[in-house]
Parts: C-alpha cells; sequence; structure tokens
C-alpha cells in the first residue's frame, strides 16, 4: 500500500485510513504497509508504527496486515519486527539488506535471526535484487523455509527460473508471491500462489479474479485479464515505484499527495499516458476523463 501524505509532506493517517478500508473491500486480502510501495526508505520507525496501528483498525478484520520490517541492520530489523508482534500485526515482509550487500551466508544469518528473536510472526522473505543490489538465490531460500515462521517469499527477481527453483526446493506449503504485476501468471504456472500488487490499488477486483480464474483451471481467462491489464502494469513501472500508482490514485480523486524526496513528481507525458490508459479500462471519474 502507498503511503500517503498532506502538502506540508507528513503522512496523512487518515487517508491511510479510507485507502486500507478500500483496498480490502476491493480484491486485497493482504495488506503491506510501509514495504517499497510505501516508500519505507524515507518513513521514520514512528511514523510506520502509527501507520500499522492505523491500517490494523481500518481494515478490522476483514484482511491480513503485514508489516514491512526489514532493514540492512539486523538489530534494526529485529527491533521493528518485535514492535510488529506487539502491535498484533499478522506478518511481516523481510527485504533483502540493502546497498552493504552481504553473501548468501549472510543473508542466511540475518534472516535466521530475525526469525529466531521473534518467532510467533510469520516472515515473508522480499527479493528485489534490483533495488538492494543483491540476489536471494533459490538454494538460500530453500534452507531459510526450513524455519517454521519463514512461510513465503516476495519474488521480484523477473527470473522465471529462479522462481521454478524455489518451487522445486521448498515443501508444497511454502508460498511464494510474484512481486511484478506483469509476471504474477507467468509466475502461478510455476508455482506462485498470489501477488504483492502495486496495480491492484486501481484494478484489485481483476487480480483477484484472475488468480482465481487460474486456480480453477479456467487458463484462457486468467490469460485474457492478463493481457487485458498488461499495459496498465507495464506504465505503473515507467520509472521508479511509487511515483506513478501515486499519479494514478491523484487522477482518481486519492488525496494521496506526491512522493518523499528524493523520488520526484511523475513527467508529464507519463501522467498523460497512464490517463489515457485508465480512461480505456474506465477507471477515471467522468470529471477526469
Amino acid at each position: 500500500m502507498i503511503t500517503p501524505f498532506n502538502q506540508a509532506g507528513a503522512v496523512d493517517y487518515e487517508s491511510a485510513r479510507r485507502l486500507a478500508s478500500y483496498l480490502v473491500s476491493h480484491g486485497t486480502d493482504t495488506i503491506v504497509v510501509c514495504g517499497t510501495t510505501g516508500e519505507s526508505p524515507t518513513l521514520s520507525w514512528s511514523e510506520e508504527y502509527e501507520l500499522f496501528q492505523v491500517v490494523k483498525a481500518a481494515v478490522d478484520g476483514q484482511g491480513k496486515v503485514v508489516a514491512g520490517t526489514g532493514s540492512n541492520s539486523t538489530k534494526e530489523a529485529i527491533e521493528a519486527t518485535q514492535k510488529a508482534a506487539d502491535l498484533g500485526l499478522d506478518g511481516t515482509l523481510q527485504v533483502v539488506p540493502y546497498y552493504n550487500k552481504p553473501p548468501q551466508a549472510g543473508l542466511q544469518a540475518h534472516f535466521s535471526a530475525i526469525a529466531t528473536a521473534v518467532p510467533n510472526l510469520p516472515i515473508m522473505l522480499y527479493n528485489v535484487p534490483g533495488r538492494t543490489g543483491q540476489n536471494l538465490e533459490a538454494s538460500t531460500v530453500a534452507k531459510l523455509a526450513e524455519i517454521p515462521n519463514i512461510i513465503a517469499v516476495k519474488e521480484a527477481s523477473g527470473d522465471l527460473d529462479q522462481v521454478s527453483e524455489i518451487r522445486r526446493l521448498t515443501a508444497p506449503g511454502f508460498e511464494i508471491y510474484s512481486g511484478d504485476d506483469s509476471l504474477t501468471l507467468p509466475m502461478l504456472s510455476v508455482g506462485a500462489i498470489g501477488v504483492v500488487s502495486v496495480a491492484s490499488h486501481l484494478v484489485g477486483d481483476e487480480l483477484y479474479q484472475m488468480i482465481q480464474a487460474y486456480e480453477a483451471g479456467q487458463v484462457s481467462t486468467a490469460r485474457d485479464i492478463h493481457l487485458k491489464l498488461l499495459p496498465l502494469c507495464k506504465a505503473l513501472f515507467a520509472t521508479t515505484n511509487p511515483i506513478l500508482i501515486k499519479a494514478a490514485l491523484q487522477l482518481q480523486g486519492w488525496p494521496v499527495g506526491v512522493c518523499r524526496s528524493p523520488l520526484s513528481e511523475a513527467p508529464t507525458d507519463l501522467v498523460d499516458n497512464l490517463k489515457h490508459l485508465m480512461a480505456e479500462l474506465e477507471l477515471l471519474p467522468a470529471a477526469v476523463v
């Protein structure tokens, strides 16, 4: 979920509450708070903890809430994860440590330490080498999957061979989620069960229908939905996420503000393209069209 800001750049907790409530009524069964799309690198921990509580209250049992408590400091990640557990959240998203680029042994030790320190909270690993500079290899995921509370991975490497290898090496109950909207359907075919989505802010019901259709064996129906949504999914990533999903929500009338610096405002040409695609999908209010 994106993090809304007001005109002064402060977190708009009321808009966050409204958006979370909307998402769980439109195809989203779990909300990730303070992940990449939520601009976690530019949020303070106190802001994140407040968002955890606001979103949990807004969802009110209609879905699960997963806290982005990852860090490139193991100590800091443990402290934040313990706080999420204390606040009663349903799980945490643990990103591969960024910038310091630990080797595979370091990654295994990092995630193992978090899981051991807070054993009562489920963990979803998050592999996004394009942002972190380090790939969490399938063999490392398989070792970590043996820890009881490491239950899932969000795979955003864009490598279907790697996803296939994770599926091959892990138990059937270990969950794989796509980290790229445009690759959700291909990843379902090699063992993923869902997506941690950006596009769900706009087309959550349709993405849910696509996954349900695939699971029901209606592959052609799932494919048709995938192809219909593909231009939008690609357009949302024409520049750094979450710049354009925030622009899209603004086009719909959501008061979400712009991204915090150093992320810049959305380029006009990309917003115009997004507006065109959203109009084709009937995602805009009549006044905007």
